[in-house]
């Protein structure tokens, strides 16, 4: 069996969690709970499993290179993050709600990931370094945690302005809004050295630190906007409907950073790469 076929068997797995993860957040089912933290264990494994045969699978082809260069190996990458980061916070806080945002968040990554091609292909020779995947690494790890940090801010928003009676069943204002915090806190010092890294990464590259590539600039944008959050919320007390909207617009940056600048020319323009 493929890594292709195995991540494809893995996006069905994480939507089982999901579904599981609804199942007991409508009818209060904690059986059902613990079955979706059982499946998105097990889809986690599957995830892993699928990275390390395709690193594997790209040697035996004499190419030897992190499957972490191109669109489809990065959204695959990009789930195990979410579905990762999402079980570790379950697991802090006894709470199954990130569970349902973090497999909503994997599943949409793989089936997206699953449109895309597939193929194994040879690094360009920009991106034959040590540094891909220390960049690459730390900036999904950051993606997904402002991804997690985006479900939970627009939950909160949407309980605030009367949403359904269901939403009621979501944790403590108070927690959301804490957790946003931490989860943008955790993801802006993982973006951080992920800009870093990339900067070291461009100029053993391009001789250059930076050069206002449209990939540069909308993770510099992006960086702001969570510096501004960060700064509203340690310098002006700043807490609940404004740090959730600036939590949403952050995940926008980030979302238009990933995919949007794909389509400007530039030199991260490759292939639509998405590291």
């Amino acid at each position: 069996m493929s890594s292709s076929h195995i991540l494809s068997i893995v996006t069905f797995i994480y939507g089982l969690a999901f579904f599981l993860y609804l199942f007991e957040w409508v009818f209060k089912k904690e059986a059902a709970g613990r079955m979706a933290t059982a499946v998105a264990i097990l889809g986690l494994t599957g995830n892993t499993a699928g990275i390390i045969l395709r690193w594997v699978e790209s040697y035996r082809m004499g190419i030897g290179h992190a499957p972490l260069s191109n669109l489809y190996e990065s959204l695959v990458f990009f789930a195990w993050c979410i579905i990762l980061l999402h079980l570790f916070i379950e697991w802090r806080y006894r709470n199954r709600i990130i569970g349902l945002i973090g497999s909503l968040l994997a599943v949409s990554a793989l089936a997206y990931a699953s449109l895309k091609p597939d193929q194994i292909q040879p690094l360009i020779p920009a991106l034959k370094s040590n540094w891909l995947i220390a960049h690459v690494f730390t900036c999904f790890i950051g993606y997904a945690s402002f991804a997690i940090a985006f479900g939970i801010s627009l939950l909160y928003l949407l309980r605030r302005i009367g949403g359904p009676a269901i939403l009621e069943r979501l944790p403590s204002d108070n927690l959301m809004d804490e957790l946003t915090h931490q989860l943008v806190m955790f993801g802006f010092l993982f973006l951080s050295a992920g800009i870093i890294s990339g900067a070291v990464w461009a100029n053993s590259a391009w001789g250059r630190y930076w050069g206002w590539d449209p990939k540069e600039t909308w993770s510099l944008v992006t960086w702001f906007v969570y510096a501004t959050l960060l700064h509203a919320r340690f310098m002006r007390g700043w807490r609940g409907n404004r740090i959730a909207v600036l939590s949403i617009a952050g995940f926008l940056a980030v979302l238009f950073t990933y995919f949007g600048v794909n389509y400007l020319p530039g030199l991260h323009s490759y292939g639509a790469m998405g590291q």
